[in-house]
């Protein structure tokens, strides 16, 4: 999989690359139909879903064809697994969280510019990812790098209780203000997620501990504040390795009748390199150097 990383930086952006960040006026659905934890949209056909989508979802139908197409890809790949990861994919409106210059490759499988120095990651790692997970209605989720929103928003069609932490402050809350925009057009799953600008290594404890956590930026060690929040039995699906050369691994927690932890870990993509934008922290109140060692 072809894809280019950004350097996440606290530095200040200049007049034309804050403009460039700025947030475009959103895709303009305006859900149709209030949501329904139990309603499907079709699979089996392009024309049957999209037809379902716009009377139920109020979506543009041509973004509705794009996304159906990643879809059939990414299952083929086997980057969506479970019938519940599909209904996620297929029920998440991915351009609302692209960029208005990027929003006609929103369902290419390219990583696009969100501003910052970072980008949305590409549906299909989005998609293997949290297909790792198996994420049940229900579980508490972390995730770690809130970047576009699109991860979260994603997992807002899996389960009602969704945390998400955001190290730079202003796509912190720029993404934030998505969220509270496309809730207020009818997107009410939105609202199980709750966010916060804070440096990701350190979790959320008053929110712990989590079913399933996932790190969206790369970093060469599992960090241990986020192992320490998983619940025994959880699963984390984390990038680890050292900068752009990173394994995206499927880690479960299982605790001993003694209280002793360990660790299983599992390569999802059999070895293969998958590079991530860095772990970056927090020093003080600015951006500063990463967590590899």
């Amino acid at each position: 999989m072809e894809r280019r990383t950004f350097l996440k930086t606290g530095l200040k952006l200049g007049a034309a690359a804050a403009a460039s960040a700025a947030l475009p006026e959103l895709a303009r659905a305006d859900v149709t139909k209030a949501y329904d934890w139990a309603a499907t949209p079709p699979m089996d056909s392009s024309a049957a879903y999209v037809k379902w989508m716009v009377e139920n979802r109020g979506e543009d139908a041509k973004y509705l064809k794009e996304r159906y197409e990643r879809f059939r890809i990414m299952v083929d790949t086997q980057h969506l697994t479970t019938e519940r990861d599909k209904r996620g994919f297929l029920m998440t409106p991915r351009e609302e969280f692209c960029l208005a210059v990027n929003r006609d490759k929103a369902y290419t499988f390219h990583f696009l510019d969100i501003g910052w120095g970072v980008t949305i990651s590409g549906p299909d790692i989005v998609g293997k990812m949290t297909s790792t997970l198996n994420i049940q209605k229900g579980e508490k989720v972390l995730e770690i790098g809130t970047g576009s929103g699109y991860q979260s928003a994603y997992l807002s069609n899996m389960t009602d209780k969704v945390w998400s932490i955001e190290i730079i402050k202003p796509l912190a809350e720029r993404t934030r203000g998505i969220y509270d925009a496309l809730i207020k057009r009818g997107y009410s799953e939105f609202s199980a997620i709750t966010s916060k600008n804070a440096d990701g290594y350190y979790g959320w404890e008053e929110a712990a501990p989590f079913d399933k956590i996932v790190v969206t930026c790369g970093i060469d060690h599992i960090p241990p504040p986020l192992l320490k929040q998983l619940k025994p039995g959880g699963v984390m699906c984390i990038p680890v390795g050292p900068p752009g050369a990173q394994h995206v691994l499927k880690v479960i927690k299982n605790v001993g009748a003694d209280g002793a932890v360990t660790v299983a870990r599992t390569d999802i993509y059999n070895g293969r390199i998958v590079p991530f934008v860095p772990f970056t922290k927090l020093v003080g109140d600015t951006i500063k150097g990463n967590y590899s060692q």
